[in-house]
């Protein structure tokens, strides 16, 4: 038995609040006159088809239900599962007898079929062969309660493949934090909109594969709600434009990388070597004294000049676009030399990254008087706690929110980083939908400054710039842990990477 009315499909690009979501499903299900019981069958017939899919080879089935309609969900599934031959357990939490409204049906439902309803074990039964979380949902409020806290354990541990319905339990779907303790799925299917907290922070660690299925819905969803933000897709490579047959050197970008203190030169060079690969035409370099021979060896495409003053104020009237931190230090001389860059980039109304640390004197400084608009702020947790003067755990807790503050008290565009790194311009939120682990090494930032510097230098805006740059370094992350896994990956191993991305054909 099969049921494939309303399939699976890729996830679609609009983001919402799990508010949002539950007040349009509502609006809905009335204007168009459809039963909210409708929209749950649809949603366990989901979910059941991608078991099917999924665990071809699976026979038993293991349904935890909460009290809400995340458990109504589980009894669909449950009575599915049944009726096409699994064996099936179903675990209740709390008293199956105060569900109320379509939850309570989908109980009767499946009670009517045959089932039966059991309460939590001490461990999972060692012939189940999958489990499916119908336990909170989106419906977590505050830390998890002890005793749910101890199931997720419970079930965690069993290592069956779990697949969660709408959200893992115990993750907020708003966030992406955890609240306290989570379920650990291997599948995660969400439906009618694409909850914004299941694609960033510490969800890409707990929803597993992500998958969406719009129940019907979905496209009149998104024509009378405004998404809270917007996930990337892999086909947004196709903005960057095909080239000219009579292009030269001078059509794609004069960059300017300043950074490489005193024995850092490393950041500089991939910094460097990173716009050049994503395409900037011409690069240069200002670096500290003692990393010109490093830089100039490993790339001798750059024009590596020792920072002065003077070779400043003259590279800076030469570019058309700057990244300013990369490798920079915290001396004396780095102070120095970050004031006299943002001072003159601000005069020149020079597009600017600013990286590392860059963003370390930059929280330091009087931003008001020395910082324009014009400037890209690419922070990880830590530097984004520096920038608020915070914990990193007030930054985790809601990357949205926390991103929202930075570009607040500075302005330009802001790139968070982390698992699926946040974009943000004082009005559009973006998510980047690629990335893997393997990007946790030293120096796959200098690469990200560097392949947003190429964008700028070929003329895209500020927000451009930040999503394409995010969106290829991290694209090449995945092809290179694609081709050779994500232990072991080096910064430079992405720079020929970023070539084949910027070169990829989507045709």
């Amino acid at each position: 038995m099969t049921y494939s009315k309303f399939p699976i499909s890729k996830l679609p690009e609009p983001l919402f609040t799990s508010q949002q979501v539950r007040e349009g499903e509502k609006a809905l299900a009335q204007s168009l006159e459809i039963e909210l019981y409708t929209l749950m069958e649809r949603a366990g017939t989901a979910t059941f088809e991608l078991i099917q899919a999924s665990f071809v080879d699976a026979r038993h089935v293991l349904v935890c239900c909460g009290k809400g309609n995340n458990g109504g969900d589980g009894y669909v599934v449950a009575r599915l599962a049944l009726l096409s031959g699994y064996q099936v357990t179903v675990w209740q939490i709390g008293d199956s007898e105060s569900l109320r409204g379509d939850a309570a049906r989908a109980k009767n439902n499946f009670l009517s079929k045959g089932g039966v309803i059991g309460s939590p074990k001490n461990t999972v039964p060692d012939d189940v062969d999958i489990i499916v979380d119908a336990l909170l949902g989106t419906g977590i409020c505050g830390e998890v309660r002890p005793f749910f806290s101890y199931l997720f354990d419970r079930l965690n541990q069993s290592k069956r493949p779990i697949i969660s319905i709408d959200t893992p339990s115990g993750l907020n779907p708003d966030t992406g934090a955890i609240t306290g303790n989570a379920i650990k799925a291997n599948k995660t299917i969400t439906f009618i909109g694409v909850k914004q907290g299941l694609v960033t922070g510490r969800a890409r660690a707990f929803t597993g594969e992500l998958y969406f299925a719009g129940l019907g819905i979905a496209t009149t969803f998104n024509q009378r709600c405004q998404s809270s933000a917007t996930l990337t897709a892999e086909n947004w490579i196709t903005y960057l434009p095909a080239r000219n047959k009579d292009s030269h050197k001078g059509s794609f970008g004069k960059l300017l990388v300043v950074g490489g203190g005193e024995g850092m030169s490393g950041a500089a060079y991939l910094a460097s070597a990173a716009a050049l690969r994503a395409g900037g035409g011409l690069v240069a370099t200002l670096a500290h004294e003692s990393s010109l021979t490093p830089i100039r060896c490993l790339l001798p495409e750059a024009m590596v000049t020792e920072h002065t003053s003077l070779s400043l104020r003259d590279k800076s009237k030469w570019c058309s676009a700057l990244a300013i931190g990369v490798g920079l230090g915290r001396t004396s001389w780095s102070a120095n030399v970050f004031q006299q860059t943002l001072a003159l980039a601000s005069t020149l109304s020079l597009p600017m990254v600013i990286d590392a640390d860059g963003l370390y004197w930059l929280a330091k400084s009087d931003t008001a008087s020395v910082l324009s608009s014009n400037h890209i702020l690419t922070p990880h947790p830590g530097e984004a706690a520096h920038l608020l003067n915070c914990q990193i755990n007030n930054i985790e807790s809601n990357r949205f929110e926390a991103i929202r503050a930075i570009q607040n008290t500075y302005g330009g565009v802001i790139v968070l980083k982390g698992a699926g790194t946040l974009v943000y311009d004082g009005k559009n939120m973006t998510v980047c939908h690629a990335g893997n682990p393997g990007m946790a090494t030293g120096g796959m930032g200098d690469v990200l400054t560097g392949t947003i510097l190429s964008q700028l230098g070929q003329g895209k805006s500020l927000m451009q710039a930040a999503i394409l740059g995010t969106l290829i370094h991290s694209m090449a992350a995945d092809h290179e842990a694609l081709e050779n896994g994500e232990v072991g990956m080096l910064a430079s191993d992405l720079l020929n990477k970023i070539r084949l991305i910027c070169n990829y054909d989507m045709s």
